[in-house]
């Protein structure tokens, strides 16, 4: 594939969103969704958008890899964190139903300053690994792509940071909205013609996809796939990319969005894992996060959709994360004036951090999720109780989870380094498993301990 016809065609994507940006951008419709008339957006702008900011280009590689070492299992393993928008729906709706414009609204309410400024943490960490991943993968197909520029990464990280953060700071929320729409279409049709060639090649057999077992077994995507079930009910919470679009629209409407979110996304997620499953079935070798492997397997069209795909996720995903990083800093943590100049001013910072933690050469998609996922994990207890069950939940247990899974997620994140004597011996989603038992077990010991009911 010629570099050129991957460039004109992430050009034309590019100049395609800035040109549905809205012209004039209001503070309301900044932070807050709203069209140029004051109204929130429909049934399938919302879900165009939850889908395309959710299967954004770190999942779609990490279906694939996944799908490639531990085979169906571990592409089932990562589909199975796209139940968050079930879950999420039903933490959504439960917080409308109480009258809680947000998360945040929720958590002042029963644990003040501290609970928020806990959570408020954790979503920034969320938002900043949003925008290093996206970049990340960003920076690999331009190296793959251009495999005799040294330089290809970093530039091509660069400049996408800058395009991303013009548009996405031009609109804020109201352009990522409008913007969302048409690189979903674009993706769809893409990844559809892909997904065909690939179904349509001479040595693709259905039935040996969905008994694959990878190049490394099904036990790890087995593991993978627990873990999944055990933090898919706080993941979601923790997404403000989600939350920010659950309440923007009326109840119904919002219901049906992430209904229809749940089974398309999860779609798109276990088609593009079938290309790393059948990179494996194939005896391909395993080379430079798949993008290799696909050059070499498949005609140049081919691997050119795949990777505008790629491309096209990531840029719907930075826009995305930079309009909830701008609502977060201002109307959250009020860091900055509830204004177009402070929103932008929020955009710029964490571009600028997540840009930097990407050059800075951290090459691991997986454990970005990992991470984050751990972290949020003292949620469920939280909601469960609080929110689900009805109990007032004591502050003191809202902090205990929270420590719990912090320091889970430095466990799982150091775990070669100061935690390994304390982990058990064996692959390292064995003991991301571990931890998320122990997290959760905390968690829920320090919350129904701390709980009594209304009244």
């Amino acid at each position: 594939m010629h570099p050129l016809v991957l460039m004109a065609g992430f050009g034309v994507i590019v100049l395609a969103s800035i040109l549905v940006a809205p012209r004039r951008a209001s503070v309301d419709g900044f932070f807050g969704g709203m069209g140029e008339a004051g109204r929130a957006p429909g049934l399938w702008v919302l879900v165009l958008s939850q889908v395309t900011t959710w299967i954004f280009a770190r999942s779609l590689m990490n279906a694939a890899i996944l799908g490639y070492f531990y085979g169906i299992w571990g592409v089932l393993a990562y589909a199975a964190y796209y139940g968050s928008f079930l879950t999420g729906g039903l933490i959504v709706d439960r917080l409308r139903e109480g009258g809680a414009g947000s998360m945040q609204d929720w958590l002042a309410a029963r644990f003040g300053r501290a609970g928020v400024m806990a959570y408020n943490v954790v979503i920034a960490l969320r938002l900043l690994s949003e925008v290093f991943a996206n970049l990340l993968v960003v920076g690999l197909i331009f190296g793959a792509v251009l495999p005799d520029m040294t330089l290809a990464q970093p530039v091509a990280i660069i400049i996408v940071a800058v395009l991303g953060l013009a548009y996405s700071a031009w609109g804020g929320l109201s352009a990522s909205l409008r913007t969302d729409v048409v690189q979903m279409v674009i993706f769809l049709a893409v990844f559809l013609v892909a997904l065909f060639a690939l179904i349509m090649a001479p040595g693709f057999q259905i039935g040996a996809v969905l008994t694959a077992t990878g190049t490394s077994g099904a036990w790890n995507g087995q593991i993978l796939l627990l873990v999944a079930f055990l933090q898919v009910f706080s993941y979601p919470a923790h997404d403000p990319v989600m939350m920010d679009r659950g309440f923007i629209a009326d109840r119904v409407t919002t219901r049906a969005s992430f209904l229809h979110a749940f089974w398309i996304s999860t779609l798109c997620i276990i088609g593009f894992g079938l290309f790393g499953i059948q990179a494996a079935l194939v005896g391909a070798d395993y080379e430079g996060q798949l993008l290799g492997t696909w050059a070499a397997m498949f005609p140049a069209w081919v691997f050119a959709a795949l990777m505008l795909s790629l491309l096209v996720s990531a840029l719907s995903t930075l826009d995305s994360a930079l309009a909830s990083a701008a609502r977060l800093v201002v109307e959250e943590l009020r860091l900055a004036p509830r204004s177009l100049s402070g929103g932008r001013a929020a955009m710029l910072v964490f571009m600028a951090l997540g840009a930097a933690l990407t050059l800075w050469g951290n090459q691991t998609l997986f454990d970005a999720v990992a991470v984050s996922g751990t972290a949020s994990m003292f949620l469920a207890p939280v909601l469960v109780v609080g929110l689900i069950m009805g109990r007032r939940v004591a502050l003191w247990a809202y902090l205990v989870a929270f420590a719990a899974a912090i320091l889970g997620a430095v466990a799982y994140f150091a775990r070669d380094g100061v935690f390994a004597a304390l982990l058990p011996v064996g692959h390292k989603y064995e003991q991301l498993l571990a931890i998320c038992v122990v997290v959760l077990g905390v968690g829920f010991t320090a919350v129904f301990a701390g709980a009594r009911r209304k009244g």
